[in-house]
């Protein structure tokens, strides 16, 4: 019996060129743009009013379309980015992102993971969030977003399941207060069968917190 790899926890398995064509083509599906399947999803995120976000982990750019003037997506991989650049968004590579203007304390209003969580073990998640909560001006908010369990199980890069308690937990790894959590688009029990229900967690840096 063959066995089937497994996914690396370092998220090295998002980071080349056919992955970025992978969300390339899942984006751009015709029956997807016709629909406009992205709508809920950028509401859900603009009835937040986050201001200038930072998308860390932006991939070709999904949520950037919909985010506030003045945002920024940052990604590791150089292909996706590429792609993102090409739709006219600002992206950077991860060593682009280190050496731009952006990279300075309090530089963001929020900061955004959707979709990065589970594809990276819970260390390599916290060296993350160490790396980008810096840029988040106090009292500042981080929207954390993760697949159930149909969109978990469907994506063979995804490296662990990341539900309400984890995402609680690296909030508060990271001193962040949880103001509310929920399921999106659906309630919590449709993510057992609808590919796209997520779990939503929405943090705040208090105003006193020094980093």
């Amino acid at each position: 019996m063959t066995e089937v790899p497994q996914p690396r926890p370092d998220g090295a398995d998002t980071a080349g060129g056919d992955y970025a064509e992978r969300l390339r083509r899942r984006e751009g599906a015709r029956w997807k743009r016709a629909l406009d399947v992205q709508r809920p999803y950028r509401w859900n995120l603009r009835r937040l009013d986050l201001g200038r976000v930072l998308d860390v982990g932006c991939g070709v750019g999904r949520n950037l379309h919909g985010l506030p003037p003045g945002s920024v997506g940052v990604d590791h991989n150089e292909a996706a980015v590429s792609i993102a650049r090409d739709a006219g968004l600002e992206a950077y590579t991860t060593d682009e992102f280190k050496a731009s203007e952006h990279d300075r304390p309090g530089a963001f209003d929020a900061i955004l993971l959707a979709h990065v969580l589970e594809h990276v073990s819970a260390e390599v998640a916290d060296q993350i969030l160490d790396q980008y909560l810096p840029c988040l001006r106090d009292g500042g908010r981080v929207v954390l977003i993760t697949p159930q369990e149909v969109g978990y199980r469907s994506d063979p890069t995804h490296v662990r399941f990341v539900g309400f308690d984890e995402l609680r937990r690296h909030a508060a790894g990271h001193h962040l207060a949880v103001d509310r959590t929920y399921s999106f688009p659906f309630p919590r029990v449709v993510g057992k069968a609808f590919k796209y229900n997520e779990f939503v967690a929405v943090a705040s840096k208090p105003p006193e917190q020094q980093t």
